[in-house]
């Protein structure tokens, strides 16, 4: 073969694979990102002919199902209207997906492989979505949502020791069937509201007094009232004052200036260390869209900062204040993770997928993210918290027979007007709760720990 031959040849080759790459890259490597654009009208209309499946919740509830239109096309409905709209999302033609509809939507078209895809056309078998079984609990939802309805808020409650979501509740929710509806917003409190947490964030900062080795729950620190922090005089809630007292005490009566100044001496590099671990900064791991949930940490102009930053103000940060902001999804997180002798899990709202033939083809729970603290650390931690229900501020919450560790906060929005973001988390042996109530007078304590007691009981503590 000449020369003049074989770079014609070798010419026509890298054409060739040009070609081949470039239509790769659509056909193969970028399909699932193809699928996924809201505005890709042919996979929306193809899609409108498949029986999507079926999303129920603990119980069996249909939570969403499919109707049978003209023309062998189907439309959603959604039995429990904005009651599960947060969590379950929505199907629309229109208005794209949320929620589940989005996150498990290839397993809700039944999509398979390519092999998978090619022997159904083979055999002619119709396509059908497979099902899904959320931990979603009806009851102990609809105390959840009747409790914070007229208001601003939000209720998480996860399983202590999978992370199953049990209830994921937030006002103002949303009816799928009228999203066009004005003023209608799908925004998720739950998972993309961010708050100051106030006091609660102060079980981070004891996980990371104790489990440092820095602290146990009966050294003693001063809480005098008016202590300077970080250059400028910090007051206890009510301008209380306080003696020299244990962690313990302080975590009971929400002493200010004993937890500003332990996370002062602990430094940024622990603060930060321990945050990490309980995964601040970061979309929390859950099955649901990442453009629906929000990382919690210091937040400045809308990103996340380090603790270790000079803008950061470590010791109004180790309690719950200066430029913090947290999601409930992430203060449940921080609870069930010292329920659960210190092993944080990542948060599943299903439990499993069903195919047509009834066969479980997928479980997503439970799925262990890392451990946080040692077990004695989550001991100590906890058993600090169950004194906050047993004496503190958080009586309100307290359950009968039952052991409740909890915390609560009061996250000051409004100093003049006394309006304040209310909290509470806590655990039992098997649940997690986190409640928050934005923009109202009154303390966590109590407007909030009465919640997460209804909640609680509604899930059978």
């Amino acid at each position: 073969m000449n020369t003049p031959i074989f770079r014609l040849f070798a010419l026509f080759v890298v054409l060739f694979a040009v070609l081949v790459g470039f239509t790769s890259r659509w056909a193969v490597f970028g399909a699932q990102r193809l699928r996924e654009n809201d505005h890709n009208s042919r996979v929306v209309l193809e899609e409108q002919r498949i029986k999507r499946g079926v999303i129920r919740a603990d119980d069996g509830a249909v939570l969403a199902g499919s109707t049978a239109l003209s023309d062998g096309r189907y439309a959603r409905r959604y039995p429990t209207g904005s009651l599960f709209a947060l969590p379950i999302g929505y199907d629309s033609v229109i208005y794209g997906r949320a929620g589940l509809e989005k996150y498990y939507n290839d397993q809700l078209v039944g999509r398979k492989d390519d092999f998978g895809q090619l022997l159904d056309s083979l055999v002619k078998k119709t396509q059908v979505g497979d099902d899904l079984r959320t931990t979603l609990d009806p009851k102990a939802q609809q105390v959840a949502m009747d409790a914070i309805q007229g208001r601003k808020g939000a209720v998480v409650a996860l399983d202590v020791k999978t992370g199953a979501v049990r209830v994921l509740a937030g006002t103002p929710s949303f009816d799928p069937k009228d999203l066009g509806k004005k003023g209608t917003s799908t925004f998720n409190l739950a998972t993309q509201g961010l708050f100051p947490p106030g006091s609660t964030f102060k079980t981070v900062t004891a996980t990371a007094a104790i489990d440092s080795g820095r602290y146990q729950p009966d050294s003693r620190v001063s809480g005098k009232n008016g202590k300077v922090i970080s250059g400028t005089p910090l007051n206890n809630f009510g301008g209380e004052n306080f003696g020299d007292i244990t962690l313990t005490d302080a975590l009971t009566h929400s002493v200010n200036t004993v937890w500003a100044e332990v996370g002062v001496k602990l430094g940024r590099q622990t603060m930060q260390e321990y945050m990490d671990r309980f995964g601040f900064g970061e979309d929390p791991p859950m099955d649901y869209p990442a453009g629906q949930m929000q990382p919690s940490g210091s937040t400045l102009r809308g990103k996340i900062i380090p603790m270790t930053s000079s803008r950061v103000d470590v010791g109004r940060t180790a309690i719950g204040q200066a430029l913090l902001l947290v999601t409930p999804l992430q203060m449940a997180s921080v609870a069930q993770t010292i329920g659960n002798g210190g092993v944080r899990m990542e948060p599943r709202l299903v439990e499993k997928v069903i195919d047509p033939d009834g066969r479980t083809v997928q479980t997503p729970l439970p799925k262990r993210a890392e451990r946080v603290m040692s077990t004695a650390t989550a001991n100590k931690v906890a058993t600090m918290m169950k004194s906050v229900v047993r004496e503190g501020s958080g009586t309100a919450a307290a359950l009968a027979g039952v052991e409740l560790a909890g915390k609560t906060g009061t996250a000051e929005i409004d100093i003049a007007r006394n309006i304040n973001d209310l909290w509470f988390i806590g655990f039992t042996g098997e649940v997690a709760v986190a409640v928050v109530i934005a923009g109202e007078q009154g303390q966590g304590g109590i407007v909030a720990a009465p919640i997460a007691k209804r909640v609680l009981q509604a899930l059978g503590q």
